[in-house]
């Protein structure tokens, strides 16, 4: 059934599932007093809170851009796709060690991965969704050529590795909270936040350089410009400083365009297991 209407609604134009998609960003605000206290906490602690009611629109048309994404041609979906910088993703590439991409859940994450797929082969890590029904619909979706998908487990890991070491690309959502055991405490917008360390291992296992991505949804559904850029941190220090890095960059992208970043995400959750800082270990 969902995998229908998100096949009909791929029909749609991506102007017309915009505009509904800021009707119901603002339905769901007003009506669900949980999810408008996480948005407006967490953009608020960020320093964006001027942003606050165009993330209200923004949050909504990233769920409703998603059928056109996922189900519409990838011909019709990567024409309205708009490259900056590739000559960054060129120059990485050549050094034949991989590239790492690293992509926020900022704009539309979803598009840039096909977009990078169009001319590389891109691995991407891949947690299977809580929701049954939404799994045929997503891997059937995300699996698309040159576009492979690895596990959130060890067997996946391995997947990414082995693709980096025959220089290949992968990609990776460096905000996403990981579980016990996969990553550390380090701040996020000046709070403590569960972070992968993931990325960075994988770096130092391959010497792959590392790109920031992020596909900016631009005004009256025109599209998306797909932006790369570089990573200036270091990875060096202890997993905490080294995830305290890759934060810090996600902090410095996020703030190109605040109000696309998806800020009813629950960040800063504590994983089953895992002790927050200043507590005892379980």
């Amino acid at each position: 059934m969902l995998v229908s209407l998100f096949r009909l609604l791929s029909f749609l134009p991506l102007p017309a599932l915009h505009a509904i998609g800021v009707v119901v960003g603002w339905l769901v605000f007003l009506l669900s007093p949980s999810y408008r206290r996480r948005l407006r906490s967490n953009i608020t602690l960020a320093g964006h809170g001027a942003s606050l009611y165009r993330a209200v629109g923004e949050a909504g048309k990233g769920m409703f851009e998603l059928p056109f994404i996922w189900c519409a041609s990838p011909r019709r979906v990567l024409r309205t796709a708009r490259i900056v910088n590739w000559e960054l993703v060129q120059q990485a590439l050549a050094t034949k060690s991989g590239v790492i991409f690293l992509t926020p859940h900022l704009g539309c994450f979803e598009i840039a991965a096909q977009v990078v797929a169009r001319h590389t082969s891109l691995s991407v890590l891949y947690r299977p969704p809580r929701k049954a029904a939404l799994k045929p619909l997503i891997e059937g979706a995300r699996a698309r050529a040159n576009l492979h998908l690895a596990p959130a487990n060890l067997a996946g890991v391995r997947i990414l590795l082995k693709a980096l070491k025959t220089g290949q690309a992968i990609g990776l959502l460096p905000d996403q909270v990981p579980q016990n055991g996969e990553g550390v405490w380090a701040g996020f917008f000046g709070k403590p936040a569960y972070t992968m360390t993931l990325s960075a291992k994988l770096q130092q296992m391959s010497g792959a350089p590392l790109l920031l991505t992020y596909a900016q949804r631009l005004s009256w559904g025109r599209g998306y410009a797909i932006h790369f850029v570089p990573f200036e941190g270091a990875l060096d220090g202890t997993p905490e400083q080294q995830a305290q890095a890759i934060n810090a960059a996600m902090e410095a992208l996020i703030a190109r365009c605040p109000a696309q970043y998806i800020w009813s995400y629950n960040r800063y959750k504590t994983p089953p297991g895992v002790s927050r800082p200043g507590e005892a270990a379980a």
